[in-house]
């Protein structure tokens, strides 16, 4: 049985491992030891923190909180996936993307009226929530543990409303070549830092940086005067990217008009009263799997749980069967032992599947040429 829980200190070594060898590279999971042990530590504090209920009731908004979520395969304890929160992007500092505007150029005299498409600078997504850090093994991209992994953030989200923004962004990493060479950044990026996109990728630590802010163009960039091979990936997601970019759209999340400033990436945004984890949960009662007839158990199911009778950080969130209408959550007996319930207890519910999306046509990418 696969789950979502915290994480932890003693899962470093699989987590260093993922974050070494995910492709794309994974910027928002740090790739040096210690920063990695510093961020689990945080995620730890975070959760302990949300655990405690009389310091949840005391927090009015998102600060400096992230969270480390894990896949676990309870038969055999390997660690097969992971994903991340931080309660609010950019904090200290603020985060940094890429805004597509849209400048008119226009003469009278010439009846000339243009639209041209401009990339400046912002830090307008400070302090919403994010997303990042999304990882699965190879082997489970086929079958639904890639959504469990995505949307139990959601569902943690939904179970905790004041720890979180409004909103929630996650950018999405960009096209890259088998050698992991960025078009747009050879194109822009390169021209400021004279360096490897991995190097400062790795080195930005989730667009937060001062140095940002320092070396990029604080001037809008034309689009029609990149490089076609640069204008063609704005807003792409990379291929290693589209089982995410999917899910991200089961959940509700739309292309924004903002792309990632090192390789122009999508960023996608979802009002979090509008996510379909938080629009189409509910609480239902746990009850043991034989009390329902097994014939209305017709839908596959989010099932998370904050428990009572375990110990701190005991968020989990498995898939499960449930009936489509009912009060009730059927739940067999390894499945009560993974979240930590018993009979009579609260659990939070979402339907897995939603109407899925069709991808952007490349005229919607943020930052298209038009």
């Amino acid at each position: 049985m696969l789950f979502i829980r915290a994480a932890a200190l003693r899962d470093l070594d699989a987590l260093a491992q993922m974050a070494r060898t995910a492709r794309p590279v994974l910027h928002s999971l740090p790739h040096d030891r210690d920063a990695l042990r510093a961020r689990i530590a945080s995620s730890d504090a975070s959760f302990d923190a949300s655990f405690d209920a009389s310091f949840d009731a005391d927090v009015d908004a998102p600060g400096e909180e992230s969270y480390l979520f894990v896949l676990e395969d309870r038969d055999t304890g390997r660690l097969l996936g992971t994903a991340g929160i931080v309660a609010a992007a950019g904090y200290p500092e603020p985060f940094y993307a890429f805004r597509n505007d849209a400048l008119i150029h226009a003469s009278r005299e010439l009846q000339v009226n243009r639209k041209i498409h401009a990339l400046t600078m912002s830090h307008e997504l400070t302090g919403m929530s994010r997303f990042g850090g999304f990882y699965v093994d190879p082997s489970l991209r086929g079958g639904a543990a890639a959504d469990l992994v995505s949307r139990a953030r959601m569902m943690y989200v939904a179970m905790h409303r004041r720890r979180f923004a409004s909103e929630v962004f996650s950018l999405l990493p960009g096209v890259t070549d088998e050698a992991g060479a960025s078009p747009f950044w050879e194109a822009v990026g390169r021209k400021f830092f004279g360096r490897d996109f991995r190097d400062v990728e790795v080195a930005s630590g989730g667009r937060s940086r001062t140095f940002i802010a320092e070396v990029m163009p604080a001037y809008p960039l034309y689009v029609p005067l990149l490089p076609a091979a640069a204008q063609r990936v704005l807003g792409e997601p990379d291929p290693h990217a589209r089982l995410a970019y999917r899910i991200h759209r089961d959940e509700g999340f739309e292309v924004d008009r903002y792309v990632d400033i090192f390789d122009a990436g999508p960023v996608l945004t979802v009002p979090v009263e509008r996510a379909a984890s938080v629009a189409s949960g509910e609480t239902r009662v746990v009850c043991d799997a034989g009390e329902i007839d097994g014939a209305a158990a017709a839908a596959s199911w989010l099932v998370a749980s904050d428990t009572p009778h375990g110990p701190r950080n005991a968020f989990r969130c498995v898939l499960a069967t449930l009936p489509r209408a009912d009060a009730r959550a059927p739940l067999d007996a390894p499945t009560q032992a993974v979240l930590g319930v018993r009979r009579g207890d609260s659990v939070y519910c979402a339907p897995l599947r939603q109407d899925r999306h069709a991808s952007p046509s490349v005229d919607a990418r943020p930052g298209a040429p038009q």
